[in-house]
């Protein structure tokens, strides 16, 4: 059996509950999907100096995963927050939830588009397309100015909605990414309402995890994503020495 834990790095816990509904609706039979937040962390990310203290407690659940023996790992934020450095720490996979979306938008068609939350957070997006080599297929980042923990509210979900469609006309792309783990409920109805394939990134990602460990393949610890030197760390982050 395959345990993946998906780790919301907001401290919102109904949003943390939703990604997993999320991302047990498409696991396979036999794999478990444990989500998760980090007792330490913002409640939501819509900033750099967010992600960058989302990143710790990030950190913290790839650890307790290990000593549980959690075989892979998604991050459920769209930036991607502390990707690299949980590849150092996990003996299985992780994937972030904008890297597979935007791999499985490629899968689908020739082209697609971001939908977002703010607008301060398109240029993260557009970092993250050009960091994965999908700049020149990413035909837009658009924000519905929606703050993350407003996504549960219903004027959200049409405001979405509405986004993707507009994205569509104006980019002449062939697929919709969604750029929010909040938004993970909303893409069967998106699909519908657009025609076009949309991309939920958490479960893009699940499905991605576990399809690696099936392959038995893991992160490669040749090099970059070598494990950590062992090394003190001080004050707050006493606890993360290796």
């Amino acid at each position: 059996m395959t345990h993946v834990r998906v780790i919301n790095p907001n401290t919102a816990l109904a949003m943390t509950a939703s990604i997993g509904r999320c991302a047990r609706a498409v696991a396979s039979p036999g794999t478990t999907v444990t989500a998760v937040s980090p007792a330490m962390g913002p409640e939501s990310i819509e900033s750099h100096y967010d992600e960058a203290l989302a990143v710790p407690g990030v950190l913290a659940e790839v650890a307790a995963g290990e000593r549980e023996g959690v075989d892979a790992y998604v991050i459920a934020c769209f930036g991607d927050p502390g990707l690299d450095a949980a590849r150092e720490l996990a003996g299985g996979p992780v994937i972030g939830i904008a890297e597979a979306a935007m791999h499985a938008a490629t899968l689908v068609g020739r082209s697609f588009s971001v939908v977002t939350t703010l607008s301060r957070t398109a240029g993260r997006a557009w970092e993250l397309a050009h960091r994965y080599g999908f700049a020149a297929l990413c035909k837009g980042v658009h924000a519905c100015d929606v703050p993350v923990l407003a996504l549960e509210e219903p004027p959200a979900r049409k405001a979405v909605i509405e986004l993707c469609a507009a994205a569509l006309d104006r980019d002449g792309s062939d697929a919709i990414v969604l750029g929010c783990a909040g938004m993970a409920d909303f893409c069967a109805e998106a699909s519908r309402a657009t025609g076009v394939p949309v991309i939920d990134g958490v479960g893009a990602a699940t499905r991605f995890a576990e399809s690696l460990v099936a392959l038995g393949l893991r992160t490669s610890t040749r090099g970059e994503y070598a494990r950590p030197l062992p090394k003190r760390y001080s004050g707050l982050l006493r606890d993360f020495t290796i």
